[in-house]
């Protein structure tokens, strides 16, 4: 094997980088368009299938920042590894009974599993890809993410209606053993010195109070509105989640080592990206306002809705390359502001339910259409800010925050939409509850917009 010092990141990494990847955005996430499967086949009530499906993604968002610190300190390559078994085990977990405890362990050891695989493979890729090799190498990471993402619900009902549910995971664990055996030639990095290691143990403490302060807010967006905002269950998390936030940030300052450095947002290009990223994840409600609407206010089946989404998956997976060659030619911010502003002109057109049926289809199919270009083109401009402006020794912990506010926006946005789709529902009618769960979600876009216009410096090119 080569030196670290030598090595340059090659076509076989950047694909087992990609594996790795995938083995969450694409397996993992299609259990949401398999819930009816899964109840049937453990035997259980809907809302303990809602649970396990959503517990992944809340886990990577929740852990995914002190795995990026562990990958600093112990070692990307390693962790990346480690990242991979868990998703073996959690795939057998998932596969290997019909007990409904197993799939909820299961699903949460692939949390655990995506929240090592996506920081440390960010940093691999900013230690051995350099210029424009680093950025095409992020482009077929965001494939992996982003695209993984738009594909997950179709490849889930794929293989759950032709093969059977367990087919999926069988070809995730392929999956991640093929990553494992492409990236062994590859040396281990790490951003801390042993100097450095000893200065410091890891943070723990911080570890656990992200943890509190993280799951709190989530536990107050996604309940309260089964509770009640004044019931003793959700005034308690609000106690908790300002209590936990304070000391959180509060310790974090005395550290000199700490899980979240807040000096990294002193660079206005990671937080452009990184604020950016939040929002324009949190638009992942259009998804499910638009999907429930179609189905309960328009009477479409199942496929018909995953139709009218189509055009968003081609074009993400199209258009992520051309975000690359876009900030080669101009820059990361012109690239990343064209697509903040198309993700809102897509979803307002989504938006126009009051148009007769065949011109909204129309409007529909389009709106997708510009959506899905928008996130292409905004992926990898502002992946690649977020990793070449945080310091080297800093990267996994900066990548780790960067995924973090991928999977919290993602779960915020979904559960605010489809909060303002269902009470305005309520109060008026099924259209309107569309169109103005529809707005808040161009209202992201429009904030992501803006953040990137004020934080990302006009001159920033990532070499």
């Amino acid at each position: 094997m080569e030196s670290s010092q030598t090595f340059e990141g090659d076509n076989r990494l950047l694909f087992g980088i990609f594996l790795g990847v995938i083995t969450f955005w694409l397996f993992a996430q299609s259990l949401v368009n398999i819930v009816p499967d899964l109840q049937s086949s453990f035997n259980t009530n809907y809302g303990t299938i809602n649970v396990a499906v959503s517990l992944t993604a809340l886990l990577c968002g929740l852990f995914v920042v002190g795995a990026g610190g562990l990958a600093d300190r112990y070692g990307r390559v390693k962790m990346t590894y480690v990242g991979l078994i868990l998703s073996v085990i959690g795939s057998l977990f998932i596969i290997i009974t019909g007990l409904t405890p197993f799939l909820v362990v299961g699903r949460a050891i692939q949390g655990l599993s995506a929240a090592f695989i996506m920081p440390s493979t960010l940093a691999i890729i900013n230690e051995y890809y350099i210029g424009t090799r680093r950025q095409r190498a992020l482009s077929y990471w965001s494939i992996g993410s982003w695209g993984g993402t738009g594909v997950c619900s179709f490849f889930g009902g794929i293989m759950s209606t032709f093969i059977g549910w367990r087919s999926i995971f069988v070809i995730s664990i392929l999956v991640a053993l093929l990553a494992m055996y492409l990236m062994k030639h590859t040396p281990e990095t790490k951003g801390l010195t042993n100097i450095e290691k000893e200065q410091g143990k890891f943070d723990y403490v911080g570890l656990v109070l992200l943890i509190v302060s993280m799951l709190s807010i989530n536990l107050i967006i996604t309940q309260a509105a089964d509770h009640g905002i004044t019931s003793p269950f959700i005034l308690s998390m609000i106690v908790a989640f300002i209590m936990s936030t304070v000391a959180f940030v509060l310790y974090e300052r005395k550290l000199r080592n700490p899980l979240i450095d807040f000096l990294l947002f002193k660079h206005k290009g990671y937080s452009g990206a990184t604020i950016s990223n939040f929002l324009l994840n949190a638009v992942t409600g259009t998804l499910i306002v638009g999907n429930t609407y179609f189905q309960s206010g328009l009477h479409f089946n199942a496929f018909q809705s995953g139709m009218m989404t189509l055009t968003y998956l081609v074009a993400v997976l199209v258009t992520i390359r051309a975000g690359e060659k876009l900030m080669q030619m101009m820059g990361a911010k012109r690239p990343m502001l064209l697509g903040a502003a198309l993700n809102t002109i897509g979803i307002l057109m989504i938006s126009l339910s009051f148009l007769p049926l065949t011109l909204y289809i129309i409007m529909c199919v389009l709106g997708y259409l510009i959506y899905g270009l928008g996130l292409g083109v905004y992926a990898t401009p502002s992946t690649d800010t977020a990793v070449s402006t945080a310091p080297e020794s800093k990267v996994g912990v900066a990548s780790g925050i960067y995924k973090m506010a991928s999977s919290l926006g993602n779960s915020f946005g979904v559960a605010i939409s489809a909060a303002i789709y269902g009470i305005v529902t309520s109060a008026t009618n099924i259209h309107l509850g569309a169109m103005y769960g529809l707005w808040f979600n161009a209202l992201l876009a429009l904030l992501a917009f803006t953040a990137v216009l004020i934080l990302v410096p006009k001159g920033q090119y990532n070499t």
